[in-house]
């Protein structure tokens, strides 16, 4: 078992720490106060520098690494900010594991060189106003007719809303019920009958645009099908990558936080001398290293098991439900430790701990990660409505 990182990684991990650390901060702020999402421009030289498809194989134009390295860019683009660090996510974790696992390969050629590329951003769609942590209650119909889809529904809660060009729809795809007749299509941005709601006003996630979709008889073509109906378990075999997305954004704005935190102490003179000369700032600066240390062995565990497959459910629930929890923790260790100066929106940890809260209900929520656990534990779902 070997706990270091090779030459390579290193080097890939030194890369996109530099670029972040150098490049992205005015970014992050200029994005939180507009609350406006990354630009074109800034996705084309995210993919010159090799931060799209790191996870993805060559021959759809990624740089056929492993989920690790990915874990690695990820980690300190949110160290910066979650805005920034949202089309790296969306570009190696989310739906990019469904398309590359279980797409048709004409959809793969078509759609993996462009995100690859800094062409094309796409999000996954999967909550309702009826069907969040109840996935299986999902409405929206994605109904087969010849070599055309039609697509009739209403999402909600999708990261990228508006904002990305390609949506992978969880849906409706039989009349079979529950997880049996769920599938997922791929609907491009500006198909005729396709429209977004309001855009929501979040606690957080500035520069994260959320809003809701309705699917009015949009029709695709049948190669748009991802996954037919009865594909539930192979969807959520491929969340099992998102969580450790998610995980990852947690670590990066808990470590972010630290690491901010630490030049903060040594700078911040009280009675006469830095703060971190009082033992109560040494053994909190300790608290929060060991949290997030542990979240990143975690998270580590997960996707280098997974090598370039799909991590398992126990394991990334793991790593999500413990990075979720601590990243709440660290950021408001943080700014506390920081008083007034941290609670000011002139310096990054207010708003960090406001994206601290949202990772915990995205993607799943802290309390859901702990049914998954308890049901691979056991060996069985349970069944939450009897």
């Amino acid at each position: 078992m070997d706990f270091a990182l090779n030459e390579d990684q290193k080097l890939f991990q030194d890369t996109a720490r530099r670029f972040a650390q150098q490049e992205l901060p005015d970014l992050a702020r200029d994005l939180e106060a507009r609350d406006e999402s990354l630009g074109d421009g800034w996705m084309q030289r995210y993919a010159e520098m090799g931060f799209f498809g790191i996870n993805v194989p060559p021959d759809y134009g990624g740089q056929g690494m492993g989920h690790l390295e990915a874990v690695l860019v990820l980690e300190d683009f949110a160290k910066i900010s979650s805005a920034v660090a949202m089309p790296v996510f969306e570009a190696n974790f989310g739906p990019m594991a469904v398309l590359v696992h279980f797409a048709p390969e004409e959809l793969k050629r078509r759609v993996l060189p462009q995100v690859c590329a800094g062409k094309l951003m796409v999000a996954v769609s999967m909550s309702e106003p009826d069907a969040g942590t109840a996935l299986t209650d999902l409405r929206t119909r994605a109904e087969l007719r010849g070599d055309r889809v039609i697509v009739n529904g209403t999402k909600r809660w999708c990261s990228g809303a508006g904002h990305a060009h390609g949506y992978l729809l969880y849906c409706r795809m039989s009349e079979a019920p529950g997880a049996a007749g769920i599938g997922a299509v791929y609907v491009e941005k500006g198909t005729p009958g396709f429209s977004f709601g309001k855009r929501e006003e979040m606690m957080g996630f500035r520069g994260i645009m959320t809003a809701d979709m309705f699917f009015d008889k949009v029709e695709v073509p049948a190669g748009n099908v991802v996954l037919p109906a009865g594909s539930f378990g192979k969807l959520m075999a491929a969340f099992n990558l998102e969580r450790c997305g998610n995980t990852t954004m947690s670590l990066g704005v808990a470590s972010g936080a630290l690491e901010y935190v630490i030049g903060y102490v040594q700078e911040r003179r009280q009675f006469g001398k830095p703060i971190v000369d009082f033992q109560a700032v040494q053994i909190k600066l300790a608290e929060m290293a060991l949290k997030v240390d542990a979240a990143r062995l975690l998270l580590y565990r997960a996707v280098s098991n997974a090598v370039q497959g799909l991590p398992s459910v126990l394991e990334s629930s793991m790593a999500k439900c413990f990075a979720n929890e601590i990243v709440r923790e660290v950021a408001g260790a943080a700014m506390q430790l920081m008083g007034g100066y941290g609670y000011s929106k002139q310096y990054d940890i207010e708003r960090r701990l406001r994206d601290a809260w949202g990772w915990g209900i995205a993607g799943g929520t802290i309390d859901v990660q702990k049914v998954n656990i308890a049901s691979a534990l056991i060996g069985r779902r349970f069944d939450q409505r009897r």
